[in-house]
This record gives C-alpha cells, sequence and structure tokens, in this order.
C-alpha cells in the first residue's frame, strides 16, 4: 500500500454556505399579457360565431331607443347581440313610450320593426257662456269647460248644446301628439226680450205651464217659437194670449187692461203640489186662485198621486174665499227580505237602520235602494196598491259574482261562429300511471281557471278560414276530398291559425291576443280580450268536466270503450282501408272528417271536442310538472305547440283518451282548431 493510501482522512466541523437557493421563477409579465389577448380573442371569435346581427326600425323615425341585456355591441346602426331576453325602451315627443323585454333567437341577421302609438292631442274645449253639453262624433263627453280632453289625431264633428241656446254645429281639427289645443264656441241665444205691460201692474207672468218670477211691467226673455203667455193678478181674471217670439229680436206686447174677477177661492191643500179642477177645468197645482163667476155652484175636485181624492162643492161669490184641505195618503205594505241581512236599505233615498222589515208606503212610486260594502247594489221602483201588502226578496251579489253575472252565456262572431261562456273552475289534467294508454308527457297536475273564457262550439270550417286567406287548400286523402266548404279546415300551420284569430280581432274591433310582426307570432298579450287558440288547460276543462259531477271524462263518450255507433268521428271500419288502427266493430259513416256540428255536443255544449280533427293549442310544448297552476298559458317560448283531441285518423286507446297530448308546428290532414277568448 503507498502512503498515499495510507492517509488518514481526519474529521472536521461543518460550515454551512452562505449562498441562497434559487427562487422559483414564475411567468413573466409579457406571458400573462399574451394568454389574456388570447382569451379576449376567444370571447370574441365565440362572440362573433353565436352573435345576431339585428337592425331596428322605428316608427317615428326619430325614436330615441335603448337596448339592455347581456354582451352587445353596435356598428353603424346594427346590433351584434347574444341570442336571449332584452329590454327594449324607445320614446319620441308626441309618441307613447315603448319598455318591452323581446326575444332575441333565431336566424343570424334579423330586422325588427318598432311602432310607437301616437299620443292624443289635448283639447281644452270652451264655450261662451260655458255649461254646454258636448257631444264628439255622436258620443256625449261632458260639459264646457273641458280641461285637456284626450282625442287622436283627426277631425271631429262637434255639437254644443245648452238651454235656451241654439245648437252649435262645427267641425274640429286635432293635431295630437300630446299638443294643447284651445278651441272657443260662440253660442247665439234661443229667446227674444220680450216687454210686458198691465194695467194695473204686478202681474205674474207664466210662460205655458211654467210660472216665473217676472212682474208686471217686465222684459222678458222667452225661447223662440209659438208661445202661450199668461197673466195672473189677484183679483182679477188670467189673460192669455200667444206670442210668436223669433230669436234675438226684441219685442213689446201691447199693453193689457186686467178685468176684475167676479170671485176668488184660494185652494191651499197640505200637501202641496195637488192638480185642481172646478167643473171640470183645470187651474193649475195648489195652492192656486180660482176666478169663479159669483153665485154659480163649482165641484173642485183635488188629487194628488199616492193621496185619495177629495171632492168640494163650492158656490162662488164676489170677494175672496180660502178652502184648505189635508189630504189623505193611499198606503199599502211592503215586506222586504234580504240576504245578507245586514244589508243598508234606502227608501227615496231615506236610510232605514235594518233592510229586513215591513214598510207601509204612499200608493205611487218609490225608489228602493240595498247596499253592502263589496256587494253589488240593488235598486228597483215598487208601487205599492191601497190596502194591499208585496213581497220583495231579494239576494245581493258578491262584487265578482255580479261581475260574470253580467257577461253574456253566448257571443257570436264576425264569421259566424256560436262563443260559448265558461266562468271559471279547476281542472285535474294529465292522466294516472296505471291508466291504460297512458304517455309519460300525461304527467297529473292541478290547474285553476279564474277568468271567465269563451270557447266556439265548431271548429273552424275552410269557408271561415279561405275569407281570411283566399287560397287556401285543404287537400283531399285517399281519393276523399277534405277541401268542402262546410268541413274544417285542416293543413293549417299553428301560425296562421293564430294569424287568424287575431284578423278575426280586427275584424270584430278587439284588441288583438297575438302580437304579430310580417310572417311570424312574436308573443302575446295576456290582458286582450281577442280571439285566440284555447290554453290546453281550458280545452281540458270544456273537455272533460261534467256539470253536477267531479268525475272526468276518460273518453269523450264516457269510461269504456267502444262508443256507440255515431257517437263522433273516430277511425271506423268504413275507414279500415286507409288507416292503420280502427276502432273494432264501431261505425260512424265517415272515412275523413265531417261538417263540424253533424254528431251530438258534449257535456258543455261543444261539438267534435274529440273526434273528427285534432286541433291546436294556444300553448308551446313542454313536459309538464306535478305544480299546480293559475290560468295557465303555457312556455313562453319553444319550438313546438300543443295538439289535443283525437281525429277520424285515431282509433286506439292512447290516441282515443281525453288526456292524450300531441305536438307539432305544420299543419296535418286531420288537424284543425277551434277559437277562444277571455271574457274580460
Amino acid at each position: 500500500m503507498s502512503d498515499d493510501q495510507q492517509k488518514i482522512i481526519a474529521p472536521g466541523t461543518f460550515q454551512p454556505s452562505n449562498e441562497q437557493p434559487p427562487e422559483k421563477q414564475g411567468l413573466s409579465g409579457r406571458s400573462w399579457l399574451i394568454l389574456l389577448l388570447g382569451a379576449i380573442a376567444a370571447v370574441v371569435l365565440v362572440f362573433l360565431f353565436t352573435a345576431r346581427s339585428v337592425n331596428f326600425k322605428f316608427a317615428p323615425q326619430n325614436a330615441d331607443f335603448k337596448l339592455d341585456g347581456i354582451l352587445q355591441f353596435e356598428l353603424g346602426g346594427t346590433y351584434l347581440v347574444f341570442p336571449g331576453s332584452y329590454r327594449l325602451r324607445a320614446s319620441a315627443k308626441g309618441y307613447q313610450s315603448i319598455d318591452q323585454v323581446i326575444e332575441i333567437v333565431g336566424e343570424r341577421n334579423q330586422f325588427l320593426e318598432f311602432e310607437l302609438p301616437e299620443l292624443p292631442g289635448r283639447i281644452n274645449l270652451s264655450s261662451n257662456p260655458q255649461g254646454a253639453e258636448v257631444t264628439i262624433d255622436g258620443t256625449k263627453v261632458g260639459v264646457t269647460p273641458l280641461v285637456e280632453f284626450p282625442l287622436q289625431r283627426g277631425d271631429y264633428s262637434v255639437l254644443l248644446r245648452r238651454e235656451d241656446y241654439e245648437d252649435h254645429q262645427s267641425m274640429l281639427a286635432v293635431s295630437g301628439k300630446d299638443q294643447l289645443e284651445s278651441p272657443v264656441f260662440e253660442l247665439l241665444p234661443d229667446w227674444a226680450d220680450v216687454e210686458i205691460t198691465t194695467a194695473p201692474p204686478g202681474a205674474t207672468v207664466i210662460i205655458g205651464d211654467t210660472s216665473t218670477d217676472y212682474r208686471t211691467p217686465a222684459t222678458v226673455p222667452i225661447p223662440s217659437g209659438f208661445q202661450e203667455l199668461t197673466l195672473k193678478l189677484v183679483g182679477y181674471k188670467a189673460f192669455t194670449t200667444d206670442v210668436d217670439v223669433i230669436a234675438r229680436t226684441p219685442i213689446a206686447l201691447p199693453a193689457v187692461e186686467l178685468e176684475p174677477a167676479d170671485g176668488l177661492v184660494t185652494v191651499i191643500t197640505n200637501p202641496p203640489g195637488a192638480g185642481i179642477t172646478a167643473n171640470g177645468q183645470f187651474f193649475g197645482e195648489s195652492p192656486a186662485e180660482l176666478a169663479l163667476r159669483p153665485g154659480k155652484d163649482y165641484k173642485i175636485q183635488i188629487y194628488r198621486a199616492g193621496y185619495a181624492e177629495v171632492s168640494r162643492t163650492v158656490k162662488a161669490s164676489k170677494g175672496e174665499r180660502t178652502l184648505r184641505l189635508d189630504l189623505q195618503p193611499l198606503l199599502g205594505k211592503v215586506q222586504i227580505q234580504v240576504d245578507p241581512a245586514d244589508a243598508t236599505l234606502t227608501v227615496d233615498g231615506r236610510p232605514f237602520d235594518s233592510a229586513n222589515r215591513t214598510l207601509t208606503l204612499n200608493v205611487g212610486s218609490h225608489r228602493i235602494e240595498l247596499s253592502k260594502p263589496g256587494y253589488a247594489g240593488y235598486q228597483t221602483t215598487l208601487q205599492p196598491k191601497d190596502g194591499l201588502t208585496q213581497q220583495l226578496k231579494v239576494k245581493l251579489l258578491t262584487i265578482a259574482d255580479a261581475r260574470l253575472a253580467a257577461l253574456q252565456p253566448k257571443r257570436t262572431t264576425g264569421a259566424g261562429d256560436e262563443l260559448l261562456l265558461f266562468k271559471s273552475g279547476t281542472i285535474k289534467m294529465g292522466a294516472s300511471r296505471r291508466e291504460p294508454g297512458r304517455r309519460a308527457n300525461e304527467v297529473l297536475h292541478e290547474a285553476t281557471l279564474t277568468r271567465p273564457f269563451y270557447v266556439a262550439t265548431k271548429e273552424v270550417t275552410n269557408a271561415q278560414f279561405k275569407a281570411f286567406i283566399n287560397g287556401h287548400d285543404s287537400g283531399e286523402f285517399e281519393d276523399s276530398t277534405l277541401a268542402k266548404d262546410n268541413m274544417p279546415a285542416v293543413q293549417v300551420r299553428w301560425l296562421d291559425a293564430a294569424m287568424y284569430c287575431n284578423w278575426l280581432s280586427k275584424k270584430d274591433s278587439l284588441e288583438p291576443f297575438y302580437q304579430e310582426k310580417p310572417g311570424e307570432i312574436v308573443g302575446i298579450n295576456p290582458a286582450a280580450t281577442g280571439y285566440r287558440l284555447p290554453t290546453e288547460a281550458e280545452w281540458a276543462f270544456v273537455a272533460r268536466t261534467q256539470p253536477d259531477t267531479d268525475a272526468l271524462l276518460r273518453f269523450p263518450w264516457g269510461p269504456r270503450i267502444p262508443p256507440q255507433d255515431r257517437h263522433g268521428n273516430y277511425a271506423d271500419r268504413s275507414a279500415v282501408h286507409v288507416v292503420g288502427r280502427i276502432i273494432f266493430g264501431y261505425n260512424d259513416n265517415y272515412i275523413v272528417a265531417a261538417p263540424p256540428g253533424t254528431f251530438g255536443e258534449n257535456a258543455n255544449g261543444l261539438y267534435d271536442i274529440g273526434g273528427n280533427v285534432a286541433e291546436w293549442m294556444n300553448d308551446f310544448y313542454a313536459q309538464p310538472t306535478p305544480d299546480p297552476s293559475t290560468d295557465p298559458l303555457g312556455p313562453t317560448k319553444g319550438d313546438y305547440h300543443v295538439i289535443r283531441g283525437s281525429s277520424w285518423r285515431h282509433g286506439t286507446i292512447t290516441d282515443l283518451r281525453l288526456s292524450f297530448r300531441d305536438y307539432g308546428k305544420d299543419g296535418r290532414n286531420d288537424l284543425g282548431f277551434r277559437i277562444a277568448r277571455y271574457a274580460e
């Protein structure tokens, strides 16, 4: 072993190094910038590939508008936006502002038009003098002055009518657009000043049967035309003459020399206002003075409604005398019974502390009023009979019940459809899992209908639909025509059925239910009472419910299959060579569709609610949930709409059940529709 190999390595003390380990290096600022720019570029690319290009057009063109929503970009009047919901607000001077949510979906390039309704003009309409009744285009609107009365732009026929003035007729041009206009109309007097003098003076002037406060000598305004003028002065005979009065032409009558009366009888009654005759000659109402010839007997008769007639014989003599009479009322009784009993009773304006009572009333007309907060009031006129007892029984309706009671049970459209009123109710929709033929989209759930609605008794026919689309052709099936005028319109898209409803609404001056743009329906107006397609809940209610029972119909005819022959138009043995499945042994004698109403009505008065043709519903199609709903209108959007009811092509248990649900958007040869609308 060498010396070097024999050297021993001696242990030493460890001294740690002062050098620090190198720090871990992160992404540089440049790298972060590159990543950020890449993310932005990715977002921009996604936006450009998914965005919709939308151009907006407004009437008027100078409208200001704002679009609120998720990511959007505006370039030269064109908006690039993600599909989705946006809040659109637009305004212009002289027009109503719009503030609504719009859905931007569908085509990549879109053109949306909006029309702002024009505001009416504000009219300060006055007359000289004021207090004239104003009629505009045949409708009474009030009494002058009218302050900021709203009128749409256009020309109007204005009639002003005031007592003692000539009618004033003229045209009024209204500019509209919230402009304030202040027309003033001058009324011409329809009287003339008539100068009247008597000897002696102080005679009362009576025009026709109306006594005035004028005493001669006087200048009296008298209406134009032939007028009977009477002058009366105590102790003198009445003087009567006819005067031809020309409006705004003053005249002076010759002085009248009054003749002294031979005898005066002043008749005073309690109560006053009784008619007075003497030997059959009428002398007016009490109190009255009767100028009678002395030495002659007169039969004086006094009568007033509700009082016993009084007759007296009087010998007239020179001078004056007074005849005072108390009239005896004729009385009848009225027994009043009111539900609720705590209603308030008013008779001729006089309130009573309780409504259920027996009243003793004068013979004659009496105004009876019954009221209670939360209930519709009741008014009537009673005429009690002398010595008899009448009964009045009244059940006050709640305001809601009274409103419904006032609705017409039937209505007829301009196209000849008869619609029946349905007021409210609850329907259990869908079917039990155990029901044979049930499908997965028939989930049991409850729908409550609170808004009264109308439903047409029959399906829309080809003749009715062709009044809307002249060239419509329902076609044929297996050499059997479907295009006769009296057959149901088929091969109709949901879109065309909805547009037909709007067309008919405008024809009948109703506010359209569907919000329409050229070639499309873009939404609905739930507050409108125009025609529409039935909602799915309404259809189920009128199809399945029955009066006086809670049991729901399973099939249009009852609980079991098959129906009796000629119950309705289904796939029967006459159609065995044209359809796949038929109802074994059943016959209705129609291979394809039948004229609506051929078969009997259902329990609610509707025809073909099951059978003949299936029917479009208002609702977008979706899988229902078990949750209850109130006045459901269906989902707000979707690709398909609900179809309900069987047709002439259906013959299976699944299809024939009233809970069966189908969907689509295009027409079929066994698919039509009927119309509905809200009652209020």
